[in-house]
């Protein structure tokens, strides 16, 4: 059986990719994981390299001890320091146990409700892969700069709900 290919859809006439405006200040919180430290260190040099190219960005970057913090640091960013989004970058490589499997969801998990709570972009930068390669290959490698990606969706979905409020 042949897979049919399948088309993007159309934008009508409506449809809008909302960005930021250039003038408009913004501040970003990036909390990193020092677990896996030689991938979640060039995780976060993308990111900043990225953050710092545009005007207008105020960056908020705060490191902790592996995966599991993310969140809770992520939330004391939007808690206390009131930033319009929070970046999380972390490396989970599977081991021989299933306490990857509890880190990731953890992670992911909290992240997603401080999302909603706080009706603020967390964007997911956190790699969940079966082995350093892949880890490497997401930061710079052949599948580009996940840390890069994050900061891109963390921008758009700013400029997303800023333009929802506005209507």
């Amino acid at each position: 059986m042949k897979a049919k290919s399948v088309k993007p859809a159309k934008k009508s006439a409506k449809t809008k990719v909302a960005k930021l405006k250039p003038a408009q200040k913004i501040k970003i919180g990036v909390v990193t994981s020092r677990f896996n430290e030689e991938i979640t260190t060039k995780l976060e040099e993308g990111t900043l390299d990225f953050l710092e190219a545009i005007d207008g960005v105020e960056i908020l970057a705060v490191r902790v001890p592996g995966a599991v913090e993310i969140p809770l640091a992520a939330q004391a960013l939007l808690e206390y320091q009131k930033v319009d989004a929070v970046i999380t970058l972390g490396a989970v490589i599977r081991g021989e146990t299933t306490h990857y499997e509890e880190v990731c969801r953890s992670v992911e998990r909290n992240c997603s409700r401080l999302m909603l709570d706080y009706k603020k972009p967390i964007a997911f930068g956190v790699l969940t892969t079966e082995n350093e390669e892949q880890a490497l290959d997401r930061v710079g490698g052949r599948h580009g700069h996940k840390g890069v990606d994050a900061a891109q969706a963390a921008l758009e979905m700013i400029g997303l709900l800023r333009e929802i409020k506005k209507k």
